[in-house]
């Protein structure tokens, strides 16, 4: 393995909070947390916070909704720090499973508060957000939150189904998803790798794609493809269990489709959805284009190979330490703003960060709220210059979560689509700095590392929602076995890729690894969304930075209470136009231009 991984590498700690499970603090927490929620459930009685007959709410509503909205904001806070700090444990060490049955209590928890959630969209759709807000302090301030309830309102079940799926779903999806996560981040596997065979966990294999030497890329690739059929048949037991348990609540819930369910959990209109995809499907010839490119820059005659999708080219500079990494997204940060440098000062020195591969520990990244404005940062460092780049994008989010942290958490339920605009605005930073900087070469690998990952958001997000639109339909009518998964799989890669790849070499076991398939639905796309709705505000921000400054930390503090239309408009972004979309794509286009030009000298 190479010396990036064998350099200390930070975990986070949550001992300043509870110094473990066993201690007095978190066990008082855990009791406090239950008798809140039976606060709360009788408070929601005692008020009749239900469907009611509809009626101009009256000062007694306005009274009860104070109450109302003011305890489930304390009680979900209360839940959400309890449900970080046990999953700090889970995340990064799945073996834990001290912590896997206090994960599993906090679900059952929150399936109680998960009702409650439904019966106040019921009473509010019943009285009217607007006139609750006429005759209530907290209705007011909750004005946005509260629409989108009533809204939701007409997709319910009644209230005692939606109690019963709330109890049955911790038995159900959330079990499944977890069994998923559990198999994959516990599962190792041998690779032969050109100094010998190893065993490794899959977060360090996957880790090696990256890696400079096409030897150790095609190594763990076939490593790839040994391990994941053998977890293959309980994964697919788990996406048929979690898909078909969908079809059936969101067909009770009278959603014509599970897209339109996702659409509405992001906040983002029909119009807006179909104006993006309508771009994204006009740019993968670009796309194709550029991998083309790229495969001819390793020697591949058909397209690129899929281990070769995450090369380093050789004229990069290869590996780069954690230390040069951080420095890297501090610099670009300080260029925007010393508040936003001051984060990463502060995520090194506070503990927010766990950037080390390790067996047990989940793949991927992530960043999760945690107690005041600090976050909890998962990253799997594998000393590449992308991530360097995910770093930049999960700290993103962790600035996010500072101007959230005064918002209740009505106010702070951010749609996944609009969660990912400072992330992908704090990774435009880095690579913007980068390019502005380099020219010949070094700009060329720069340009790599940066379309690596467009193209993951644009293209292969394009494939994960072929694949998991074919899912529901199919399994509408029948259970799905591991083959016909594979062959879905292949198929909506076939469609978004095209002749940019090595047919020969798709990868049909991506619908295994992905834990995104196994949690919320249609998760990927708010992914291309948030890249290109930031590079629309990166746009912005270079027509004139202080005034988009001046606005910027507001914006972000209304995620959770605007639509993506009306976050778009306080820009001046039509984001119902395709234009939009296209202008923004435009930035990627002229990035693979520069990119096959600067690449013509070494194209054999």
């Amino acid at each position: 393995m190479s010396s990036t991984h064998e350099e200390a590498l930070p975990r986070w700690s949550v001992a300043d909070v509870h110094e473990s499970f066993d201690a007095r603090s978190f066990t008082d927490s855990m009791e406090r947390l239950g008798a809140s929620i039976t606060r709360l459930e009788a408070l929601f009685e005692e008020h009749n916070i239900r469907a009611v007959e509809p009626r101009t709410p009256s000062a007694a509503d306005g009274h009860a909704a104070d109450a109302a909205i003011a305890a489930f904001n304390s009680t979900v806070a209360d839940s959400e720090i309890l449900l970080s700090y046990v999953y700090a444990t889970v995340s990064t060490n799945s073996r834990d499973e001290r912590a896997q049955g206090l994960l599993s209590e906090l679900e059952n928890l929150d399936a109680r508060v998960s009702p409650l959630l439904a019966r106040l969209a019921d009473w509010v759709a019943s009285l009217g957000a607007s006139d609750l807000g006429l005759v209530s302090t907290e209705a007011k301030e909750h004005l946005g939150p509260l629409t989108r309830l009533q809204d939701r309102a007409e997709h319910q079940m009644s209230e005692a189904e939606e109690g019963l799926y709330a109890e049955l779903s911790t038995t159900g999806s959330s079990s499944w998803g977890r069994l998923q996560g559990d198999l994959t981040s516990q599962l190792s596997a041998e690779v032969h790798l050109p100094s010998g065979t190893q065993t490794m966990p899959m977060a360090a294999i996957r880790g090696l794609a990256t890696d400079g030497d096409v030897a150790v890329r095609k190594a763990a690739y076939d490593a790839e493809m040994r391990a994941w059929p053998t977890v293959a048949v309980a994964c697919a037991a788990a996406m048929n269990s979690i898909k078909g348990e969908a079809n059936i609540v969101n067909k009770r819930r009278n959603w014509s489709s599970p897209l339109d369910a996702s659409l509405y959990g992001n906040s983002v209109s029909r119009a807006t959805f179909d104006a993006m995809q309508s771009a994204v499907h006009s740019s993968l010839p670009d796309f194709r284009r550029w991998m083309r490119v790229k495969g001819r820059l390793h020697g591949d005659a058909n397209g690129l190979s899929w281990w070769n999708l995450f090369a380093p080219l050789s004229i990069s500079p290869g590996k780069i330490s954690w230390d040069e990494g951080i420095s890297l997204v501090k610099g670009a940060f300080a260029n925007y703003s010393t508040t936003l440098a001051h984060l990463v000062d502060r995520s090194i020195d506070e503990a927010w960060l766990d950037a080390e591969p390790r067996e047990g520990k989940v793949g991927g990244a992530f960043c999760m709220p945690f107690v005041g404005d600090r976050s909890l940062v998962l990253l799997n460092w594998s000393g590449s210059v992308d991530s360097a780049q995910t770093t930049a994008h999960e700290l993103g989010h962790a600035y996010h979560n500072t101007q959230l942290a005064p918002r209740t958490a009505l106010q702070k339920r951010v749609p996944m689509a609009l969660a990912e605009t400072a992330s992908i605005f704090c990774e435009t930073l880095v690579v913007e700095e980068g390019l502005a900087r380099l020219q010949g070469d070094e700009r060329l690998a720069l340009l790599d590392v940066n379309l690596i990952g467009a193209a993951q958001v644009v293209v292969d997000i394009h494939s994960r929602f072929l694949f998991e639109t074919e899912v529901f339909a199919r399994r509408q009518r029948r259970t799905l076995g591991v083959s016909e998964l594979n062959e879905m799989m292949l198929d909506a890669q076939a469609s978004a890729y095209g002749d940019g790849i090595d047919a020969s070499t798709r990868h049909p076991h991506m619908w295994v690894l992905k834990p995104h398939y196994y949690g919320s639905h249609f998760y990927n796309w708010p992914y291309t969304y948030g890249l290109l709705f930031g590079l629309g505000l990166y746009a912005k921000y270079q027509e004139n930075p202080e005034r988009f400054r001046d606005g910027y930390d507001t914006v972000l503090s209304r995620a959770g209470m605007d639509t993506a239309e009306e976050l778009g408009a306080a820009f001046g972004l039509d984001v119902t136009q395709e234009a939009f979309w296209t202008a923004s794509i435009d930035v990627l286009r002229t990035r693979i231009d520069d990119y096959e030009r600067l690449a013509q000298p070494h194209l054999r």
